[in-house]
């Protein structure tokens, strides 16, 4: 069971890329500028080897050395999210342990996956999880990659658990996350939205965080509407909305591909390659010139 968490959960939580060399390992120089340019923006913590990070297909070793690397980047008030997204509960508990040494502010863990499982066996799952991490957790809701969804009376049970902090919800199903929004649960708890086209509308509603991979290319505008939310101007909040859609784009053009539209987006502005894990594939030099066409409509770089 953790101790008392000594980071305030919240805010924007870039899900930081692990920029890799072509030949599959980590680029720790790649990495090191593209925290300190999300770091030196002002992101109030990072999650690392989340979705983004590709975090499901890197090694134990690789894990540890990208936190390792983010830890020492970021600013002493930037928490630090460490992904454990292990497909069964023992794994999970394994990957946290693997953690102990490095300190981790708060563990980010999904249902189990692979395998079905019903509303009872994945409250079990982050029942047993809260229980044993030595650090805070904060369960991680994208059904679209796990296929096994934390529905409506699951989340408000899990919420309700010692030693879980918040819950991120990336699966777009909004009807269930603005009705967990409104359920009584712990004063504390944190909602957070981790689907970029939702975030207006979660913030305008109470969420009080938001996780981002898309961010990793230009991070500005998600902080600029976490502050307009803030100071409850919907207006300005809903504007940035518009700004965000459209570097969605980026993602959109090619498919929908997004780990590698999103390290295609930051290799084009100078931050990392554009490599990633295999078997997923890289963009080609058509789909980059499309993603390119969309930072140069955002005026993120010359024409």
């Amino acid at each position: 069971m953790s101790e008392e968490k000594k980071m305030k959960l919240g805010g924007v939580i870039p899900a930081v890329i692990t920029p890799l060399q072509e030949n599959g390992k980590i680029d720790e120089r790649s990495l090191e500028k593209q925290v300190a340019y999300l770091s030196g923006a002002g992101v109030h913590g990072f999650l690392v080897n989340g979705t983004t990070g590709e975090g499901p297909f890197l090694s134990e070793q690789e894990r540890r050395r990208t936190f390792e690397v983010v830890r020492d980047i970021r600013k002493a008030d930037q928490f630090l999210c460490a992904g454990c997204l292990a497909s069964s509960t023992e794994q999970t508990i394994d990957e946290i342990l693997a953690f102990k040494s490095l300190s981790p502010d708060f563990v980010v863990v999904t249902s189990p996956y692979y395998f079905g499982a019903t509303q009872r066996e994945i409250i079990w799952h982050f029942k047993e999880i809260a229980h044993r991490s030595p650090f805070p957790v904060i369960a991680y809701e994208i059904s679209p990659c796990t296929h096994n969804k934390i529905g409506l009376e699951a989340m408000m049970e899990i919420s309700s658990m010692d030693n879980v902090v918040g819950l991120k919800d990336s699966s777009g199903d909004f009807i269930t996350f603005s009705r967990v929004l409104f359920q009584t649960g712990k004063q504390d708890f944190v909602w957070i939205m981790g689907n970029d086209y939702l975030d207006g509308d979660a913030l305008t509603l109470g969420a009080k965080g938001i996780v981002t991979g898309l961010g990793n290319v230009w991070i500005v505008p998600y902080l600029e509407m976490f502050k307009a939310a803030e100071e409850r101007d919907f207006a300005t909040v809903h504007k940035i909305q518009g700004k965000i859609n459209k570097l969605y784009e980026v993602i959109e053009t090619v498919g929908g591909r997004g780990n590698p539209a999103v390290k295609g987006g930051v290799s084009l502005l100078g931050r990392c390659g554009k490599w990633v894990k295999a078997p997923i594939m890289p963009l080609d030099g058509e789909e980059l010139s499309r993603v390119r066409q969309i930072l140069v409509e955002l005026d993120l770089i010359s024409g």
